[in-house]
Parts: C-alpha cells; sequence; structure tokens
C-alpha cells in the first residue's frame, strides 16, 4: 500500500514539471505550441484509453501508474532537450 502511494506522489510531482515545461512551451505560440496542445490531448486520450482497457482485464493500479510515469518522464525528456 505504501508502495503505491509513493508512486502516486512521484507521478504527482513529475507530472507538475512536465506541465510547467508544457506551459513555457504553449505560452510562446505559433507552430510549436499548437503541435504540442495536439500532442497534448492525443497523448491524454491514448493513454486514459490505455488504462481503461489494462484495468478492465485485470491489471493492477500500480502497473497502470508506472504506465504513466514512464509517458510523463519521456514528456520531461523531451520537452527538456535543447533544440
Amino acid at each position: 500500500m505504501f508502495q503505491t502511494w509513493m508512486h502516486m506522489v512521484l507521478l504527482a510531482a513529475e507530472s507538475q514539471q512536465v506541465i510547467g515545461l508544457r506551459m513555457m512551451r504553449l505560452s510562446r505560440g505559433g507552430r510549436i505550441a499548437d503541435r504540442e496542445a495536439r500532442r497534448m490531448v492525443e497523448e491524454k486520450i491514448a493513454a486514459s484509453l490505455a488504462a481503461s482497457a489494462k484495468l478492465m482485464i485485470g491489471g493492477s493500479s500500480d502497473s497502470v501508474i508506472a504506465d504513466y510515469r514512464k509517458l510523463v518522464r519521456a514528456n520531461n525528456k523531451r520537452l527538456t532537450k535543447r533544440r
């Protein structure tokens, strides 16, 4: 139980960092912001559908949290990459 809680706390903290990075990108406007906004919505829909499917076939909440953390870390890496 504690491990699940800890992973949820880490997901929340990591997500806040990505939200900040995305807000900076969106605030610039233009094509980059449009692309990021589209990507964000598409990712959220895909992640939600994947989580629902995993839970419907008997997956654990821990595995869903782990999947979300992977996606968040990938976004963090992409958004902090130097261009």
